[in-house]
């Protein structure tokens, strides 16, 4: 499916709400290579609307579409193997990514599909080249595009390993401030009866935003990064706890497409600031320092009753929360009982 011939995009510029999710698909247009926005949010928020007004602000304006279902062999292409005996000429049918080359490949619940399309998803938007291989036989291709997957975390969850590749995340939340709602919907309905009439409204700031992408990507090449940046990019994901190395990655890289769609002279710490988030929400583990901490302070003779005792958390109302079932104990009054050698205190302990 290629850009929308039966009815025009609503324009990118005229999207309302939607800053972070803005910004990280212009990120995602300047420098491909991040490896693609993932968008998470319930129903009706927009997601699908921002992805194909996207395409349109790109070179080829090209929007490819994967639909649930989809074979390996459409994604990726096929090879004639017999062509290949035959005539000893490889013969390739292109599938939708080299159909998305320039363009954005849209894939909405990305959740459901199988792993082995996400993962050739992730594979060809990171590396920009597409490569098909059967029976000894390989084929090559560019493939550059803006992956854009969407998901409703009511239906599913991506596994780590492959939510941890795609570049970018931005988490969509319902609109709940009434000024905002009554905008967008003034503007959804002033769109639906007459696109071209809205869309001429917003024609000057759809120019500004090619324009402004053009001249990003040939900047990317002219900016670096310093000492400051490299350590700042290292602390924040540090403190986020991430695996691996890829989330410094993203961020050097987030930051310098940010940087140079501003057309600032350098890449700076404001700048990994803004994209922090985008690269850190899909990618944070919770540290348990309270736990570790209290691990190390414990000295060899504390006895195992009161390193367990330190490791319950007391609330607000003062309950002790550890062991499931646990009571504290309390002390009670001291009951006196007669025996034959005389009276005996038992203090008696409720739990």
């Amino acid at each position: 499916m290629s850009a929308a011939t039966s009815r025009p995009a609503f324009p990118f510029a005229a999207l309302i709400g939607q800053a972070p999710l803005q910004q990280a698909l212009l990120l995602a247009a300047i420098d491909p290579g991040l490896g693609g926005v993932l968008v998470s949010g319930p129903r009706g928020t927009a997601k699908s609307t921002a992805a194909r007004a996207l395409a349109e602000l790109l070179p080829q304006g090209q929007l490819v579409t994967l639909p649930l279902g989809a074979s390996e062999d459409r994604l990726i292409g096929t090879l004639d193997i017999e062509a290949v005996l035959r005539d000893g000429e490889v013969r390739f049918s292109p599938g939708l990514l080299a159909k998305a080359h320039r363009g954005v490949l849209y894939v909405d619940e990305v959740n459901l599909l199988p792993d082995a399309l996400v993962d050739a998803l992730l594979d060809a938007a990171a590396s920009g080249v597409n490569t098909i291989e059967r029976d000894g036989v390989s084929h090559s291709h560019d493939a550059s595009f803006v992956l854009i997957g969407t998901m409703n975390p009511e239906e599913g969850e991506l596994r780590p390993q492959l939510i941890d590749r795609f570049g970018l995340m931005v988490e969509l939340q319902n609109c709940f401030d009434p000024d905002v709602r009554q905008a967008i919907v003034k503007a959804r309905l002033a769109f639906d009866v007459d696109p071209q009439g809205f869309r001429a409204a917003y024609a000057s700031q759809q120019n500004d935003y090619v324009q402004r992408i053009g001249a990003a990507r040939m900047a990317l090449s002219r900016l670096s990064f310093d000492d400051t940046v490299h350590a700042h990019v290292s602390a924040r994901c540090i403190e986020a706890a991430v695996d691996g190395l890829r989330a410094d990655l993203v961020m050097l890289r987030a930051a310098r497409a940010l940087a140079a769609l501003e057309q600032a002279a350098a890449v700076s710490v404001e700048h990994v600031e803004r994209v922090a988030e985008a690269v850190l929400v899909h990618r944070r583990h919770q540290r348990d320092t309270n736990r570790s901490g209290g691990a190390q302070e414990r000295g060899a003779g504390d006895s195992p009753s009161s390193a367990s005792s330190e490791g319950r958390e007391q609330t607000a109302s003062g309950a002790v929360q550890g062991d499931w079932g646990y009571l504290p104990p309390e002390p009670a009054a001291t009951t006196p009982v007669k025996g034959v050698k005389g009276v005996i205190a038992l203090n008696v302990k409720k739990r």
